[in-house]
This record gives structure tokens, C-alpha cells and sequence, in this order.
């Protein structure tokens, strides 16, 4: 069942001002180097590669191809819990509406309620949980049939989110899943941020979201390589020749949303070590951003640029760094 989201006010009520995504050329060192970083690591991987990493605090990103469309895989379920929170929110239904399973939702590929008999009811708080923790293709089948895949996509596109599109349920017994189901790391990364500030459908709707993804119970890609005291909300999707994961990252003075997509993998264990290798970068980079604004935020007045503390590293004549948490 769907969770509570207290854990998380904390960090909304945090996050609620947001700086709007600088319209700037150039990243902060830390960035710049993730995206040199990523890049170098994408030339020895013989395989298509997508990613996208924002600093939440700033709006700040690092990538490579994130807009590229790839293999959704079952990160195309975030979408369709999106679309659930926002028919939610309009009262079309509750989270006690009991949906009926048909023979037609089952899929065999991953979860357990492909084995049900078909009549069984479910509440949409089961469905919900069922989809993201165990990644239940029948339940997330239900679930678009509830709520529409046409307004899923209509919603995605709503949101701007123009390489996201199901054209058809999951269905994992062919190749034609890989068109079926699409998605970029640049749209997951919006749908993330956007539940990260409390802006994706409502306050609530965030809360409870960020709630199911961290009960995520499959845990060895992007949360592997990170310190256990990390909270991250997230959701994988594989096939034979994908893996991806997406998620946000709750890193100290330092939250992110992340997503890497790979597909055409020679072999599963080439695709894990690569999303291991970019989430610790990603980490390791985020926390350094963090301490390079504590340190150098921009100074007030003056003629000094107020960008010159920032990107040049050096504190100019005259001006003290502010304090950390002023930037």
C-alpha cells in the first residue's frame, strides 16, 4: 500500500525555493568535470548510453545525450504513476477504488500478479506499491487501463516532456517493447525534479511518489555504490540487452535527480558497472558542488561580477564568501 510521505516534508518545505535553471554556457567545476568525467567513461562502453544528472539546489546540469529517446524498460512506470497521482488529485478515483484484473493485463516478465486469477480486485494503493517496489507488469497494466494511456501521454507531453510515449502496455514476450515504451534521461530527470520541489501534480502527490520510489526493492544499480545512509527514490528497468535507473539521490547539502539509460549491451554486467561508475561520480561531484557554493557564492554589490567568485575560484579583493547556505 502507498505510504506515508512524512519523512520527506522536511526536505520539500526545504527545497520550495528553488532557483529557476541558470540560462548560462558554462557549469560550475564540479559539473564541468562530471560531464568530462561521463564522457570519457561513455567512450569505452560499447553501447548506447544516455544520461542525465541536476543539482536540485541550483538547477544546475551534467549529461550525455540526455535527450536522447532510448528503451524505457520499466522506468516507463514513473510515468504512469504520474498519471495516476494527477486523476487522483482531479477525484476520479481514490486510492481504495478496487480495479478487477483481466486476462488481457497479465504479463509474465517481472512481479507476482501475473499468477492471480483473473477477477481478483485490487486497490490502486496495492497497484500503486506493487508497480515501483516489485515492478509488477500486470499491476502497472491495470493501472494504465484505469487510468488511460492516451492521458498518460497527454500528460507527459503537458509536462514537456516530448521523448517520453507509450504506444502500447508492457509487454515483455517480444522486441517490439523496446519501440513500445520510450522515455530520455532528460524527461525522467524533469519528472524528478519536479517531485523533488513538491511541483509534480501537488505537494502531497510528491510526498507520497517520493514515498513508493524509495521502497524500491531492487537496489543494485544507481543506490549500490553510495553510502547506506543514503536515501535514494527510485525506479530501475531492464531488459536482455537495457538497463536503467532513475531516481533522486537525498545527498547531504546536495540532492539530485539522476538518470542513466543504456541499451544494445553486450552484457548486463558492462551496463551495472557503467551506472555504478557514473553514480559515484555523480555523488562524489555533487557533494564538491556543494562545498564550491558554501565557499564561493557570489558576492553582493560592487563591481565585481557577480559570477567571478563563483567560476574563479579565487575570493576577489574587498569580498568575503558568504556563509554556507546563503547561495
Amino acid at each position: 500500500m502507498v505510504r506515508p510521505g512524512a519523512s520527506i516534508v522536511a526536505f520539500a518545505l526545504w527545497i520550495a525555493i528553488v532557483p529557476a535553471p541558470p540560462a548560462r554556457a558554462y557549469l560550475p567545476p564540479p559539473l564541468a568535470g562530471l560531464n568530462h568525467e561521463v564522457r570519457t567513461l561513455a567512450r569505452h562502453l560499447p553501447a548506447a548510453i544516455a544520461l542525465d544528472v541536476l543539482d536540485i539546489s541550483t538547477g544546475y546540469n551534467a549529461g550525455f545525450n540526455a535527450a536522447r529517446s532510448m528503451p524505457a524498460a520499466s522506468t516507463i512506470k514513473l510515468p504512469v504513476m504520474v498519471d495516476v497521482f494527477a486523476q487522483l488529485e482531479a477525484g476520479r478515483f481514490d486510492l481504495q477504488r478496487r480495479v478487477m484484473l483481466e486476462a488481457t493485463d497479465k504479463d509474465y516478465g517481472s512481479g507476482e500478479l501475473c499468477d492471480a486469477p483473473a477477477g481478483t480486485t485490487y486497490p490502486v494503493s496495492d497497484l500503486l506499491a506493487k508497480m515501483i517496489d516489485i515492478s509488477d507488469n500486470t499491476a502497472t497494466n491495470m493501472l494504465i487501463r484505469l487510468v488511460g494511456r492516451r492521458n498518460i501521454n497527454r500528460q507527459m507531453n503537458d509536462l514537456g516532456l516530448d521523448r517520453t510515449h507509450l504506444s502500447g502496455d508492457v509487454r515483455t514476450d517480444g522486441w517490439a517493447i523496446r519501440e513500445t515504451l520510450r522515455t530520455s534521461p532528460a524527461d525522467l530527470v524533469r519528472l524528478l525534479s519536479l517531485m523533488a520541489r513538491g511541483e509534480l501534480i501537488d505537494q502531497w502527490s510528491s510526498n507520497e511518489m517520493i514515498a513508493i520510489l524509495k521502497a524500491d526493492e531492487f537496489n543494485t544499480l544507481l543506490p549500490a555504490p553510495l553510502p547506506p545512509d543514503i536515501e535514494v527514490a527510485h525506479k530501475t528497468g531492464s531488459l536482455n540487452d537495457t538497463l536503467n535507473d532513475a531516481g533522486i539521490v537525498f545527498a547531504s547539502d546536495a540532492p539530485y535527480a539522476i538518470a542513466v539509460m543504456t541499451t544494445g549491451l553486450r552484457s548486463k554486467e558492462l551496463g551495472r558497472s557503467f551506472i555504478h561508475s557514473v553514480s559515484r561520480m555523480a555523488y562524489a561531484d555533487e557533494l564538491r558542488l556543494a562545498r564550491w557554493r558554501a565557499a564561493y557564492a557570489a558576492p553582493q554589490g560592487g563591481d565585481v561580477s557577480p559570477d567571478t567568485q563563483y567560476w574563479g575560484g579565487d575570493v576577489p579583493p574587498g569580498t568575503q564568501a558568504p556563509p554556507p547556505g546563503s547561495f
